[in-house]
């Protein structure tokens, strides 16, 4: 991204690791426990170099210690805790640290290499192979006291077990921007909608946070204080970022820079997350001008990490949100036509888009009219970047939960509309009609988040922390 347009900064994700052995061991076999704490020091400093703050509380040998390290994780907040098992321990030592948190909990089972020397071995040296032992011990007490765990098996640089374990930390800063997230809804359902509407109590309730509601007016007062030196940056800035069509009229371009201007202010005050808007209007008055002029400076939030949805769409601005914090951008998309000729779904919408994962400058285009909505101005056009995409929606289950609908595929080249929308041919590897199908019969809205990459594995992982069901549609 441009430097401009640089992300919004979002807390680190807290990661409480306490390794650990049982103590009979330390007095029978000398060399051990400075082999295991070796291992775990090395885990650490892996786990800092995933990108996450570590919360480090050290080993512990018995059950006392234990509580020790729990009442210290509880304390620090953190946003998942990982208990690596070292060699054989108790489930006494770990319960206590995994009932206090509060966070989901990952015990990883790390052995110093790929396989043992038997030849040579004694048994203090296979101690320190000996991980692998207390992990069903653990796994059963949890599960008898409900607490629900993942775990990692593997060796101390076993880049698959690391993989794992860094989707896990990952997963772990998703739901975490979540349960910290406060995200706008701004307006009004878009009338007849009926798939789109949202009881904002479910929001907390499936994925924590907050909801803020607000008015066109909030964005109206801070829209009228912007000044004309503001609008002329803003300007500029556009003409960086963006390719301007010929169809670009200068008071509508002046317009909607003066929009975002207020948009930036908004998001702001209200220190937003994301951002669902709509707001209808009439014969040409002020909301209405204000719902017209959103599009260029919702695209600018969504590249700085803030994504943003227009048609009212708060649980598309959440999925955008996750498919954000992943790394796979998330754009605002829905379904516009099927090339059966080529096999191909065509998607994508008018209005707001995540700049960062256009295959190529985007371009801002002027157009005398809104399909479906009121108001004139400019629109962003793009297609996605081709290659590995994933489509990803939340569903609105009737009996109040939250889930995961995804479906991995590949943006591929062909002919595009110009018509300042955002378009992408996705090749999902089966016939375009029976995706559609399948997809329509999970139950999902008809908006969701495109991004790069094939996300599949890490929506699954954050769908585990958040204790919601996933959905995946393939060939």
């Amino acid at each position: 991204m441009r430097a401009e347009l640089s992300r919004i900064t979002a807390p680190r994700t807290k990661v409480g690791l306490v390794a650990g052995g049982l103590g009979a061991y330390w007095p029978q076999f000398p060399d051990l426990l400075p082999q295991l704490r070796h291992s775990s020091e090395r885990v650490s400093e892996r786990m800092r170099a995933l990108g996450c703050e570590v919360v480090d509380v050290g080993f512990i040998s018995d059950a006392q210690e234990g509580a020790v390290a729990a009442e210290k994780l509880r304390a620090a907040g953190c946003d998942i805790i990982v208990g690596f098992l070292t060699t054989y321990m108790t489930a006494t030592m770990l319960l206590p640290v995994a009932q206090r948190s509060g966070a989901p909990v990952l015990l990883i089972n790390l052995q110093p290499t790929e396989s043992m020397d038997h030849a040579t071995f004694d048994t203090g040296q296979w101690l320190a192979y000996c991980g692998a032992c207390p992990l069903p011990e653990m796994a059963n007490t949890f599960i008898r006291c409900g607490i629900p765990f993942r775990s990692v098996s593997g060796y101390l640089e076993d880049e698959r077990a690391w993989a794992k374990i860094g989707r896990w930390v990952k997963a772990a800063g998703v739901r975490a921007a979540l349960r910290r997230g406060r995200h706008g809804l701004m307006g009004h359902l878009y009338p007849g909608m009926l798939d789109v509407a949202t009881d904002l109590t479910l929001v907390p309730a499936n994925l924590g946070g907050h909801v803020e509601v607000l008015e066109f007016d909030d964005l109206r007062v801070r829209v009228e204080k912007v000044t004309d030196a503001e609008v002329t940056e803003r300007m500029d800035l556009a003409r960086d970022v963006f390719e301007l069509a010929d169809t670009v009229n200068g008071d509508d371009f002046s317009w909607a820079a003066r929009v975002s201007v207020g948009l930036d202010r908004l998001v702001e005050d209200f220190a937003l997350d994301s951002l669902a808007y709509y707001h209808r209007g009439l014969d040409g008055e002020i909301h209405e001008r204000l719902g017209a002029g959103m599009i260029l400076g919702a695209s600018l939030l969504t590249a700085r990490g803030v994504p943003s949805a227009g048609e009212y769409e708060l649980r598309t601005s959440l999925a955008m949100l996750i498919m954000d914090r992943l790394g796979g951008g998330g754009s605002f998309t829905e379904l516009q036509a099927l090339d059966f000729a080529r096999g191909h779904v065509e998607m994508g919408h008018d209005g707001p888009a995540h700049l960062a994962i256009s295959s190529k400058r985007p371009l801002l285009r002027g157009l005398g009219v809104y399909h479906g909505k009121r108001g004139w101005g400019v629109s962003v056009e793009f297609d996605v970047t081709h290659g590995p995409v994933t489509a990803f929606g939340l569903l609105h289950r009737p009996d109040g939960r939250f889930g995961f609908v995804v479906s991995e595929g590949e943006v591929v080249d062909g002919p595009l509309l110009r018509i300042g929308n955002t378009t992408s041919r996705v090749d999902f590897g089966c016939d375009p009609g029976e995706w559609t199908d399948a997809w329509s019969a999970t139950g999902i809205s008809h908006h969701w988040a495109l991004g790069t990459g094939h996300r599949a594995a890490e929506l699954r992982a954050v769908a585990d922390l958040l204790g919601a069901d996933l959905i995946e549609v393939k060939p």
